[in-house]
């Protein structure tokens, strides 16, 4: 395993400490571990990962799909697109409870994602068929 020096701010580094001490983390080295596969698995769906008991520690912080869309944002993020991408598949096909759901599941009503997929889903109802 390779070792790296990072420098953070001392209010990172506070608040990685309080993590630690409340006992989200083992240690500082399980946090960062775990954040930087974290953000790996984020811009990389193909990231393979390492750290022992990611998907445990994953849980146990109650990352939801939504968090996660949220963390990566619309512009850079591929959860959005896949959204999109749900809501069109359902609007084609006339499954406008199955597209409401998922919206309601995915996005919290005043989120600017939610109120998007549901025009994007308003398209289709209005399309004549």
């Amino acid at each position: 395993m390779a070792k790296d020096t990072v420098r953070y701010p001392d209010e990172v580094v506070e608040a990685i400490d309080e993590l630690v001490d409340d006992g989200m983390f083992e240690s500082k080295s399980e946090f960062y571990r775990f954040s930087a596969e974290y953000v790996l698995t984020l811009i990389n769906d193909e990231h393979e990962v390492n750290t022992f008991n990611f998907d445990e520690i994953k849980s146990e912080l109650d990352i939801s799909e939504a968090d996660h869309a949220k963390a990566l944002g619309t512009d850079g993020g591929t959860f959005f697109l896949d959204a999109v991408i749900t809501i069109r598949k359902h609007g084609l096909r006339g499954e406008y409870e199955a597209a409401e759901r998922f919206i309601d599941t995915h996005y919290d009503s005043t989120d600017q994602e939610c109120i998007i997929l549901e025009e994007l889903l308003g398209t289709y109802r209005e399309r004549p068929a």
